[in-house]
């Protein structure tokens, strides 16, 4: 018989439960809601706070029902199959804060930071909780998970490099660096934020249309590459400014605009690397920022060390990381 575990992605705002074959990482089944670790916490402390429903219950609740509503799409009997939980439910607002690993980060997980809460007469379910790693200066949590499960599956497909910079764009995009299979420093850029600042709610929110950013065409992508010369030329703070000016004197649409908006913030996240000759780089990216990432990449003569894995082996990586752990723990998956 396959064993079982069931795989739980819960960030600031949105939740994933996946149930998982552990032997060969195959998903069963998935439900996902947007009730993110945040929300939930908000919840709790209006609600149930004041009750005395610890954080830890309250939590547990709202996973059990998650639990319930997949066992139902799936007509299985989910009970005694443990859950390993990554991404922001050990931070502070989630269901237990569980301190971070830090650095040096043996990439086989080994040294993950996790607590184990066992089962309960209402719950019937052991959980495993993630941690995030630290630096001094910086923290990652769930791309932890993400980058043990990638590396593994890497290793399967004979992939090896000493040196290397995983890049994972985001709302927060994070540079890991590994050398000698160890994480040795992690870097975050607010990349993604910054830019759904400036777009929505600074004054260059009204020279830009920000939306369906994925295709674009040769006007677009010629404002991107602009924008993407433009970060190594001037400061980001005179840079960003242009964006108004382009709207004003006529020189961009609205659309091409974002676009030279994007390429400024990724040319600037990226121009770091090309102080790094020796690393092999990895992107991993989603198919939403897929093409700009590998537009930036290939105009800033990154691309033949660059290594761009597929979406799909991104989706994997967090099954794998989590599957890994669980087995490094030396958890009983169940049957």
């Amino acid at each position: 018989m396959k064993s079982y575990l069931l795989g739980c992605d819960w960030g600031t705002s949105s939740f994933r439960l996946r149930l998982i074959t552990s032997s060969d990482l195959q998903l069963v089944g998935e439900i996902t809601s947007q009730e993110g670790v945040a929300n939930t916490f908000t919840r709790w402390k209006a609600n149930s706070e004041a009750k005395g429903i610890s954080r830890e219950q309250f939590f547990r609740v709202q996973l059990q029902r998650q639990i319930n509503l997949l066992a139902k799409k799936l007509a299985i009997n989910l009970d005694n199959i443990p859950v390993v939980i990554s991404g922001m439910a050990s931070s502070s607002i989630g269901m237990d804060e569980v301190p971070y690993a830090t650095l040096p980060f043996p990439i086989d997980g080994s040294r993950a930071s996790i607590k184990r809460l066992n089962t309960q007469a209402d719950f019937a379910h052991d959980i495993i909780l993630i941690s995030g790693v630290r630096t001094e200066h910086d923290v990652m949590r769930g791309e932890e998970t993400q980058l043990i499960g990638l590396l593994t599956l890497l290793e399967n497909l004979q992939f090896t490099s000493e040196e290397s910079i995983l890049i994972f764009p985001g709302t927060h995009s994070k540079h890991i660096y590994i050398k000698n299979q160890q994480v040795t420093d992690l870097q975050t850029f607010m990349t993604g934020e910054v830019f759904n600042l400036m777009s929505h709610y600074s004054i260059l929110k009204d020279s830009v249309e920000p939306t369906s950013l994925v295709a674009f065409d040769e006007s677009g992508l010629e404002a991107f590459k602009r924008g993407i010369h433009e970060a190594h030329q001037s400061s980001i703070l005179n840079s960003l400014f242009r964006v108004r000016t382009n709207q004003l004197f006529g020189q961009l649409t609205k659309r091409q605009n974002a676009l030279y908006l994007s390429g400024l913030l990724i040319g600037n996240e990226l121009k770091s690397l090309l102080k790094q000759p020796d690393s092999q780089l990895i992107l991993c990216s989603g198919n939403n920022l897929y093409e700009l990432y590998k537009q930036a990449i290939v105009e800033l003569h990154l691309v033949n060390r660059t290594i761009t894995i597929s979406a799909d082996l991104i989706d994997k990586a967090t099954i794998a990381g989590q599957v890994k752990i669980a087995k490094n723990q030396l958890v009983s998956l169940s049957k």
